[in-house]
């Protein structure tokens, strides 16, 4: 990926840090990928996605993105998120895991179940538990009240429990 210069800092800041994006790259394409793989189940899907989305942020112009890793973030989710749905409108049918892709988690009776998920509690959790976002954070990425985060993951940590039971 060919470098690009941008500015980011607090709004208003006289002073601002310039980025490069490959630099970014190296530090946060496993983050991401091993994110976007806890929301669709598969690693080659999640793969293409984060490459997607490190391309938007390329394509950003210079100074718009102040905070790359959040902006990066938000965009792996809303990639995935839209994935899955296209997936399921497709098919019907619930995101089954690829067993064979990261080796981490090992597969197991709680990867299947978490996999079997709805995608908005399958990603509430992965950005809660994988991601160790606050709730605070976890509402900006997806664009929703902090007690919208908390009620999906409470249901979602309810229908896991059933699903384990």
């Amino acid at each position: 990926m060919a470098s690009m210069e941008a500015t980011w800092g607090m709004a208003g800041e006289a002073a601002v840090t310039p980025f490069d994006l490959d630099a970014l790259y190296r530090e946060q394409a496993l983050p991401m990928t091993r994110l976007a793989h806890t929301i669709v189940g598969s690693n080659a899907i999640a793969e293409e996605l984060v490459q997607d989305a490190f391309v938007r942020l390329g394509r950003q112009p210079a100074g718009r993105v102040r905070e790359p890793v959040p902006y990066l973030r938000t965009t792996v989710v809303n990639l995935s998120r839209n994935w899955v749905r296209r997936q399921v409108v497709a098919r019907r049918a619930p995101i089954r895991p690829d067993t064979a892709s990261l080796g981490e988690p090992e597969v197991d009776a709680t990867w299947v179940a978490v996999c079997r998920l709805p995608v908005k509690y399958r990603t509430v959790l992965a950005l809660r538990y994988y991601e160790d976002l606050p709730d605070d954070e976890i509402a900006e990425v997806l664009g929703v009240r902090r007690a919208t985060v908390r009620s999906l993951v409470h249901r979602g940590l309810e229908l896991l429990r059933k699903e384990l039971a």
